[in-house]
């Protein structure tokens, strides 16, 4: 059997830990190792890992300075004994079965470079929304991350796209690392089921990261203006189908009651306004 090796950053995240490691527990396919990295966390981290280690001599605990999970994962697959990476973030988990389904297709298809499958969000103990990733090839994430963040891949794959770009602290890491990775020609393969489960928070790592969503967008655009430059016809439509997008919910909001009313109320002051600066400046 190949050994797989499983990189789990953490920060802040000590009290999903447990779930994330059982997940991994429970996994049919047995020949991994797991690599918790600390990256930097206050909370109890370390303790629960250390745990871990005590149970089950396959997990492995590391700390570092923090420095974002790109860097945190960077130094989990530089210790990795595994030809396969597998990325779990500290409060997600994996059906039971995701290692040994997604290993099957790795080893069975050269061409493929990463695995990633259907996801479902929960929180606590309710699940809701299916999301069902389509990426295959570069055309496919120009403009999204058409996969899931956490997914298998080959070490190699790793290596020579030269591993998590750590400069952007806000997300998006994994979006332009499977960039990386298709543009070196290797493709991805979702498996058309749910074996990935992505908790969501009252905030999340997601949620806080749309503030800077522009900046982080433009740095991956303008990294790979490349492979933009290649496809400049679909940057075009892109542009074109969101500005229609635009104009059309702008002018949907301009026949509704609420728009309405409050044109009506402003009217007359509007008016005024007018007025006195024609006084003004007259």
């Amino acid at each position: 059997m190949l050994e797989v090796s499983i990189i789990v950053p953490c920060y802040n995240q000590a009290e999903y830990l447990d779930e994330a490691l059982q997940s991994l527990y429970d996994q049919t396919y047995t020949k991994w190792e797991c690599i918790i990295v600390n990256d930097g966390s206050p909370d109890n981290t370390e303790a629960i890992a250390q745990k871990w280690e005590v149970k089950d001599p396959r997990f492995t605990y590391l700390y570092k300075e923090n420095g974002g999970v790109s860097s945190a994962r960077n130094l989990g697959i530089e210790n990795a004994k595994g030809e396969f990476i597998v990325t779990l973030d500290a409060d997600d988990k994996y059906e039971a079965t995701f290692i040994e389904k997604a290993l099957t297709v790795l080893l069975n298809n050269d061409e493929v470079g990463i695995v990633s499958s259907w996801g479902i969000y929960f929180m606590e103990d309710k699940q809701f929304q299916v999301y069902k990733s389509i990426g295959k090839s570069i055309t496919d994430f120009l403009f999204h991350n058409a996969a899931i963040g956490t997914s298998l891949f080959r070490k190699e794959c790793w290596e020579k796209a030269g591993g998590y770009d750590e400069n952007p602290r806000n997300g998006y890491e994994d979006w332009e690392f499977y960039i990386r990775v298709c543009k070196l020609g290797w493709k991805v393969h979702i498996i058309e089921e749910v074996l990935f489960f992505y908790r969501q928070h009252v905030v999340s790592r997601s949620t806080g990261m749309n503030l800077v969503d522009k900046e982080t967008k433009k740095y991956i655009y303008m990294k790979h203006k490349d492979v933009y430059f290649m496809h400049y016809e679909e940057l075009i439509d892109r542009f074109l189908t969101a500005s229609d997008l635009e104009k059309k919910e702008i002018n949907k909001f301009k026949y509704t009651i609420d728009y309405k009313i409050g044109a009506a109320l402003l009217k007359p002051l509007r008016s005024l306004k007018w007025f006195l600066l024609k006084k003004i400046f007259k």
